[in-house]
Order: structure tokens, then sequence, then C-alpha cells
């Protein structure tokens, strides 16, 4: 049997979702939002981490993701469910090592399949994802700049991006300077503003 934990902010989607994977008897399904990671993590680990890059917190569950890359880790895989105009997204869950990329917008019958192919040590990518992944390593701004200005984009505070990501206050700033400069923005907005219209956002 293979556990998963399927992370998503929207109850009628999360469900939805479980109760789909639920008809594969290999699978064995769990949700959580995104609050609810760490503590389902730490009581039963999962093979595979299924969450959707279109969630306003999915940068918290793919910084967590990328943590479980340490050699310390549960061996958990993950995979995302995203959208071939998202570029920022798709270059976010490839740093964190995304081994499933799912159109969301793709036939439901994939799901299941693509998670038994991850848990068996395998990677998938759709085909309608595959040219939003070739611009993602085109984006301009590095990881952790994006990771960043994702944060500010949803409104977070310097000190509060700071902590998120244990970071100096000092150094977030830099990374937003950075950010701007990159963008051609005259600012923190208008980099936002540009990196959504790119798609990086």
């Amino acid at each position: 049997m293979t556990s998963v934990l399927l992370v998503h902010e929207v109850s009628l989607w999360r469900a939805s979702l479980a109760c789909l994977m639920s008809k594969d008897r290999d699978l064995t399904v769990r949700t959580t939002d995104k609050g609810g990671v760490r503590p389902a993590m730490a009581e039963c680990p999962a093979d595979i981490l299924v969450t959707d890059l279109d969630c306003p917190d999915s940068l918290e569950v793919l910084t967590y993701a990328e943590s479980l890359r340490h050699p310390a880790d549960h061996g958990t895989a993950l995979v995302v469910l995203a959208r071939g105009d998202r570029a920022g997204d798709l270059r976010r869950a490839s740093d964190a090592g995304a081994r499933g990329y799912i159109d969301k917008f793709g036939p439901v019958d994939n799901l299941c399949e693509v998670v038994r192919k991850v848990a068996a040590g395998g990677r998938h990518i759709d085909q309608s994802l595959a040219f939003g992944l070739l611009q993602a390593s085109e984006v301009p701004l590095s990881a952790r700049e994006l990771r960043v200005l994702a944060l500010a984009a949803e409104g977070e505070s310097v000190s509060s991006i700071a902590n998120a990501l244990h970071l100096a206050s000092g150094t977030v700033r830099n990374y937003l300077a950075a950010a701007i400069r990159k963008t051609g923005a005259r600012n923190r907005l208008d980099a936002i503003r540009l990196s959504r219209e790119f798609g990086w956002l």
C-alpha cells in the first residue's frame, strides 16, 4: 500500500480529490490543510505528498517538502497539481524536488496513475506542462527571490517573511531589491505585478 497525504486549502477540493484517490485500492489517503502537514507527517510519514500549486499557502508546503530531501527525511516524494501558464510555480516545485507534475485541468484518471508511478520511484510530467517547465528554467529570479516575492505578494511584511524563511530582515530586503531590479520594476508592487503577468507568481 502507498500512503498519500493530500494537502489542499479548499475543503471541497480536498474531499473530492481524496474520494477520487481512495477508489484506488493501492492507495491509503489522508488529507489536511497546510497547517496540519507537519503534525500529520510526524504521526505517520506518507510515501507521497500531493499539493495544488494554486493554493495560497502552497509555498509553505513546498518549503516543507524541500526539507524532506535532507538525509534525515522519510523518503516522501512530492506530486503537484499545476497549470502550464504558471512558470514560477513550476520552478518552485522543481526546486522543492517534485517528481510528479499533473495538469489540474487534465483527465482525472491520471492522478492515481501518477501517484503510483512516483511511489515506485518514477517521474512524471504531463505533456501539457512540459513547455511550462522549460519556461520555468528561463525565469530570471532565483528560487529564493521567487519565494520572498511570493510571500510579499500575499501581504506578508519583511519581518514575517524573514521569520517564515529563517532569514535576517536585511537579507529579505536584498532579495526584494534583486527581484525589483531583475524584473525592471519601479518598486515591490510593480515587481509583483510584472511577475504575475509573466506567470512567475
